[in-house]
């Protein structure tokens, strides 16, 4: 354990501590708060090997706790069932064993009552190690920023939670859970009509990347870091993403039946024997009009609102057929640091061609929690910004999310550049 000793108060000491456990109760119940419409067995239900079922989500981000801050920090440890332990680690093999990934769905023990109480323990254990800690008269640096990784990592997994239960209910007949409209920030991307899409020039040159704290706030993921310099040639980027109607100008185009415009990856994924595609994930075709599943049931696709749950093959295709091309990832940022006031992140999670990799100088950290981004810097490409299921406050420039090529159930579309 390492600690720092500061300039400031004990008062101020203390209330760094008291201000981390408000926010771990907000972030905890907000997690409460998704899962709520949703009935005992939408929670234990699993759709598909890529997505989860929210009952394990409630469980893992606890787990997460459990395993990394209180088994360490805590007096006295004992797990609350170490049979958890196993049951709902996802990929730390440092820790141990795992339940098989696709086989989640088959965990129907512990049910939902007992996680809920097992989040509860988890909860009432953390605010005690964090109100024990505020008394002491150094600051431990490294536990706080034990807490903060915790704290979005499970915001990350709110996020999950979102686009795995839309996956699920598209596949039954219901296809809604949301009857109060607790998901109407996600029922459908976009809240503004898009506006003319334009060109915006950069000159490019020498320009730096990754986190700044003076621009993105303190925290941040380890794949964000060092800070770097790189050379950008002179380019342009679209001032918003692509849109619905945009993209059903492409398919109406014969899109989905050019090679021309396919990786060849992306073209033997499009005429998959099993899945043939020839639209966005949860479009359909209903007498001549296209209609979408939304986290709110089926509607009519919306034109002006982005274009959503694009496959990287599906962005990239697009972007031949319109004539540019996907921006790298260090252009996606500096056009966000530069053109705030018309590229605002925050109603898809926007394809670059730039593939998933360690920025030069990169260091996971130490530990089985070094496990967390590091190695899954291979077969994946960097998506840029943030969607309308990104928790308030989870979205910054330097932020780098990834998913292979083939992903399409994440809030993802696309932006222009050339």
């Amino acid at each position: 354990m390492s600690t720092e000793r500061e300039p400031a108060s004990e008062a101020c000491l203390s209330e760094r501590w008291r201000t981390l456990a408000q926010r771990y109760a907000e972030v905890r119940s907000t997690s409460m708060r998704l899962a709520a419409p949703l009935s005992d067995e939408d929670c234990q239900a699993q759709s598909m090997p890529d997505a989860s079922p929210t009952k394990w989500h409630l469980a893992h981000v606890s787990w997460f706790f459990e395993t990394f801050v209180l088994e360490l920090h805590e007096r006295d440890f004992q797990p609350f069932d170490a049979r958890f332990r196993v049951l709902f680690n996802s990929y730390y093999q440092g820790v141990g064993a795992q339940h098989p990934r696709a086989q989640r769905g088959l965990i129907t023990r512990p049910g939902l009552a007992t996680v809920k109480r097992y989040r509860a323990h988890v909860d009432e254990r953390m605010q005690a190690l964090m109100a024990r800690v505020a008394l002491a008269d150094t600051f431990d640096a490294e536990l706080h920023a034990l807490i903060t990784l915790g704290l979005h990592h499970e915001q990350q997994h709110q996020e999950l939670l979102l686009t795995d239960i839309k996956h699920l209910l598209s596949l039954g007949a219901s296809g809604t859970a949301d009857a109060d409209g607790a998901y109407s920030r996600v029922a459908n991307v976009g809240v503004a009509p898009a506006q003319p899409m334009h060109w915006l020039a950069h000159a490019g040159g020498l320009v730096d990347l990754g986190h700044d704290p003076a621009l993105d706030g303190d925290f941040c993921f380890d794949n964000e870091t060092p800070r770097h310099r790189v050379w950008l040639d002179p380019f342009e980027i679209a001032s918003r993403p692509v849109s619905q109607g945009e993209f059903l100008a492409f398919m109406n185009d014969g899109g989905y039946r050019r090679p021309e415009l396919w990786l060849s990856m992306g073209w033997a994924w499009v005429n998959g024997e099993a899945t043939p595609r020839s639209a966005p994930l949860y479009w359909q075709l209903r007498d001549g009009a296209w209609f979408s599943h939304t986290l709110q049931g089926t509607r009519p696709i919306d034109v002006q609102a982005p274009a959503c749950h694009l496959s990287y093959f599906e962005a990239d295709a697009y972007a031949r057929w319109a004539g540019a091309r996907l921006p790298t990832e260090a252009e996606w940022e500096r056009a966000a640091r530069q053109s705030a006031a018309q590229h605002v992140p925050g109603d898809v999670w926007e394809w670059t061609q730039s593939n998933y990799n360690a920025y030069p100088g990169y260091q996971p950290a130490s530990g089985a929690v070094g496990e967390y981004n590091g190695k899954f810097m291979c077969n994946q490409l960097v998506l840029r910004g943030g969607s309308c299921a990104t928790p308030a406050g989870h979205i910054r420039a330097s932020y780098r999310n990834f998913f292979p090529p083939d992903a399409q159930w994440q809030f993802s579309g696309l932006r222009l550049a050339r």
